[in-house]
């Protein structure tokens, strides 16, 4: 059994890459993992402003993030999960992102990416994942990629639980993690 931890960063109830994240996390669940969505709205999280004081190990926020960190300390699995709005992450996910810098080398987990976009042309979505991968190839030493989730032509909202097999891609691949 694998602990695994959901980020999604979507504001938007509903949307598609919650609903993608949702079905992985169902999936992972099914095969009897431990598993936790945690959605990042419903966190107040402060920008990064390059104080330093995380060098420390301790940031000077107080703002729900030590509470994340604790969790993805002690993930086996952590899938990041974003709609693309303007040929990247959301800004919620850069935010979180840009708050990892206190603990990101202590991260010891197999990372997998779910993304949703209305274009079809998956190349924008490449855009996307690289950006996250600065993050997840760079600095989280020893953590490998195990699988990437391509939500595109997703043009309405929760329209991703109409295609039957992007949901079915998504929910072998948390099935199987």
């Amino acid at each position: 059994m694998k602990n695994v931890i959901v980020i999604s960063s979507t504001p938007r109830v509903g949307g598609n890459s919650e609903v993608l994240a949702n079905e992985f996390a169902r999936g992972a669940k099914d095969a009897g993992n431990s598993v936790e969505v945690i959605n990042l709205r419903d966190y107040k999280l402060n920008y990064c402003i390059a104080c330093y004081a995380c060098k420390t190990g301790k940031c000077i926020y107080n703002d729900g993030m030590e509470e994340i960190k604790q969790k993805m300390l002690k993930a086996d699995v952590i899938v990041f999960a974003t709609p693309v709005y303007f040929y990247s992450m959301s800004g919620q996910l850069k935010v979180f992102i840009d708050r990892l810098v206190t603990f990101y080398l202590k991260v010891k987990a197999e990372i997998y990416l779910i993304a949703s976009q209305w274009d079809e042309d998956k190349e924008i979505m490449e855009n996307t994942f690289n950006a996250i991968r600065g993050l997840t190839k760079d600095c989280f030493e020893g953590c490998e990629e195990k699988g990437a989730i391509y939500g595109v032509g997703l043009n309405g909202k929760g329209e991703a639980a109409k295609n039957k097999e992007l949901m079915n891609e998504t929910y072998q691949m948390g099935y199987h993690v």
